[in-house]
């Protein structure tokens, strides 16, 4: 079943930036549409990073569906594997389930500045952006002060399949991310960032018990207040 990111996983553009969240009661019309039960396993995939499709995971998780799958590598290594394709469009029986919001945490723009100061705040931009030095869609370049830089693009290898998870272990290790401290990410609308949570809890870094948290707004809300600070430059470790 096609689902479309942006008007589907995602509100209108507006005060809560880019891609915020979708209502409780669109998003669970969306999900019966697409057949989603309590009880039977959803599996995500998409055709390009894996954003996407982690988006449509975290999503299904903040609802409360606990069984969610993300499919190693996308569309382009179900191919490769020799998966079978079709062009026939499904017609599931709508789905019952019941949209529960906030099983996963999420942060507002106060809440990132706290965990940027008193845990590890996580930018899952490319490096340029999160450095500043270009900003090719939102209102200011930088970063959130205090944020480390986490590409999103580093924890899928050249073919695009996901690093095992000791690989993510100490890739975050060496970001100063550890099992005690409150963890948040964001990226620059709230999308690629949950590849990120992903990627920690590949890791076993967050789990049920310590989730790390998304900014859903992220820096295309940060940045469109003129009363938040914007730094750029490398943080120190």
């Amino acid at each position: 079943m096609f689902v479309d990111l942006p008007t589907e996983l995602a509100s209108e553009p507006g005060a809560g930036g880019r891609h915020p969240l979708p209502g409780p009661a669109r998003l669970e019309q969306t999900l019966r549409r697409a057949g989603v039960t309590d009880g039977r396993t959803v599996v995500v995939y998409d055709a390009d990073n894996a954003s996407a499709a982690a988006r449509a995971w975290w999503l299904l998780r903040w609802a409360g569906h606990t069984d969610v799958r993300v499919l190693d590598g996308g569309y382009a290594a179900w191919v490769a594997d020799g998966g079978a394709v079709t062009t026939e469009e499904p017609a599931p029986a709508p789905g019952d389930f019941e949209v529960r919001p906030g099983a996963m945490p999420v942060l507002d723009a106060d809440d990132a500045a706290r965990v940027a100061r008193a845990g590890r705040l996580l930018d899952a931009r490319a490096p340029e952006r999160y450095r500043g030095d270009n900003e090719p869609i939102d209102p200011r370049a930088g970063h959130i002060p205090g944020a480390v830089n986490a590409p999103f693009s580093e924890h899928v290898d050249e073919n695009g399949r996901w690093r095992s998870a000791s690989d993510l272990a100490d890739r975050f290790a060496r970001l100063g991310v550890g099992p005690a401290e409150q963890v948040g990410v964001y990226c620059g609308s709230g999308v690629t960032a949950c590849s990120v949570l992903l990627a920690l809890e590949h890791a076993g870094i967050s789990n049920p018990q310590r989730p790390a948290a998304l900014y859903t707004g992220s820096w295309s809300q940060w940045s469109s207040d003129p009363q938040r600070p914007a730094a750029t430059g490398e943080e120190p470790g």
